[in-house]
Order: structure tokens, then sequence, then C-alpha cells
């Protein structure tokens, strides 16, 4: 009777904690994806801001489209610092929160009162920041493999 039951007892943990592996590939391949998405949105933007901020000088149409992808990309932000990372990605996360952070601050600082100065984002580090945070994505393909 104790060997039936000790033996159940190792299956019952030997299932369980296959079921918590499971769960910890999952939940880092969701956290690839998500962080993939992210770093690719801003790639994506990366290749089409500095012509769209070229003629945003002069085409206030192409300024209010350039202001309304600032702001959606500082949604954007929010939305995945707070994504909870798998404890295999902390580290990876914090790297992508710190670049995110710091365009962040690039774009508030060139929104001012709500408005975009475009010599202020122009001068910024804004694109060499992009190109830090798509150079993540070597980290997240890692993970997600």
């Amino acid at each position: 009777m104790k060997k039936s039951l000790m033996i159940i007892a190792i299956i019952s943990s030997v299932l369980l904690s296959g079921c918590s592996l499971l769960e910890e590939v999952n939940n880092s391949l969701e956290y690839a994806n998500k962080a993939t998405e992210h770093i690719n949105t801003w790639q994506d933007f990366g290749q089409e801001a500095p012509q769209m901020i070229q003629e945003a000088a002069t085409n206030p149409e192409t300024k209010q489209e350039l202001e309304a992808e600032l702001n959606a990309l500082l949604e954007e932000i929010d939305e995945f610092n707070e994504t909870e990372a798998p404890a295999i990605a902390a580290d990876l996360h914090q790297q992508i929160v710190e670049k995110n952070e710091a365009l962040k601050e690039i774009i508030n600082d060139a929104m001012a009162n709500g408005e975009l100065a475009l010599e202020e984002l122009q001068n910024s580090e804004l694109i060499t920041t992009i190109n830090e945070i798509t150079k993540l994505m070597n980290l997240v393909e890692d993970l997600g493999n």
C-alpha cells in the first residue's frame, strides 16, 4: 500500500512539474511574440520616420499623421511595459522597457504643449534609440526558439 501511494505521488509530481514546464514554455513563446511585434512596430516606424519628419515640415497633414503615430507609439510603449515577462525573459524585458522609456522621453520632449516640435524631434536621438531597440530582436528570437 505504501509503495502504491509513493508511486502515485512520484507520478503526480512528475506530471505537475511537466505541466509547469509546459506553461513556462507557452508563456515564453507568448512573450516572444509580443516582443517581436513591439520591436517590429518600432522598426517600421524607424524606417518611415525620417521621411515623415522631413515632409511634416512643409505639409500640415503629414505633421498631423506623425503626431497621431507618435501618440499611438506612446500608448504601445505603456502597454508593452505593463506586459508580464516570464522569468527567462526578465532581463530582456528590462532592456526593452529601458529603451521604451528613452523613446517615450524623446517623444514627450518633442510633443511640448501637445504640439509636435519638428526641430526637437529631428535633433533628438529618436532614430538611434529605435536602432538600439531593434538590435534586441536577436535576443527575442532566441527566446522563441
